[in-house]
């Protein structure tokens, strides 16, 4: 006759390994949702407090364009670091916004938020002084008045079909470009054009 404990031991179910895998895989999944979970989370928080600091910089960029339609344009022909504006650009190869050289002069605000924002304005002309002087010959990034409009040559100007010609005063170009290192290692630069007359 058999006995209840000779049953039990002839049962030999898979059920308990089927189930430790089954926890073991749970376990493995939650610990991998945990953590993508954070770094969306860290993701987000990146993102804002970049876009937060590409503001700021924006705000930089607001502030040199004040300054510029607020300026004498014959004061535009000289450099005026106190207030960021250099006259010309730097025409060596390979110098740009991220050398030292190419922030001389800048000038530094701070925004409402209390981050530090530093900017330069750069005129688009190879030497200081009018943007029409010939000795030296300045040469400038010109911009017709009028966008898809030429003036016609008047008396007294080059009819040379590379001569350029503008319908009234033609626009300079100015480059105004700040940046902002944020408390956090992280750091933003924007720049923008502007074009207004001599």
């Amino acid at each position: 006759m058999r006995t209840p404990i000779d049953k039990l031991r002839r049962q030999r179910g898979m059920s308990v390994p089927i189930m430790l895998i089954m926890l073991g895989v749970m376990l493995v999944s939650s610990i991998y949702l945990l953590r993508s979970s954070n770094s969306t989370t860290l993701t987000a928080a990146n993102l804002a407090y970049e876009t937060a600091l590409a503001k700021a910089a924006d705000a930089g960029i607001h502030q040199g364009y004040a300054w510029l339609a607020a300026t004498p344009r014959s004061t535009l022909w000289n450099d005026v670091l106190a207030a960021g504006y250099r006259s010309t650009t730097n025409p060596a190869p390979g110098k740009g916004p991220s050398d030292k050289e190419y922030w001389y002069g800048s000038a530094k605000m701070t925004d409402s938020a209390g981050n530090q924002v530093e900017y330069v304005i750069h005129r688009l002309c190879t030497f200081a002084g009018p943007f029409d002087q010939t000795q030296p010959a300045n040469s400038c990034a010109l911009t017709s008045a009028k966008q898809d409009t030429e003036g016609r040559a008047g008396v007294g100007d080059s009819l040379s079909s590379d001569a350029p010609a503008y319908q009234g005063s033609p626009q300079i170009s100015y480059v105004i470009t700040a940046r902002i290192s944020g408390a956090r290692g992280g750091n933003v630069m924007n720049q923008a054009v502007v074009m207004m007359g001599p």
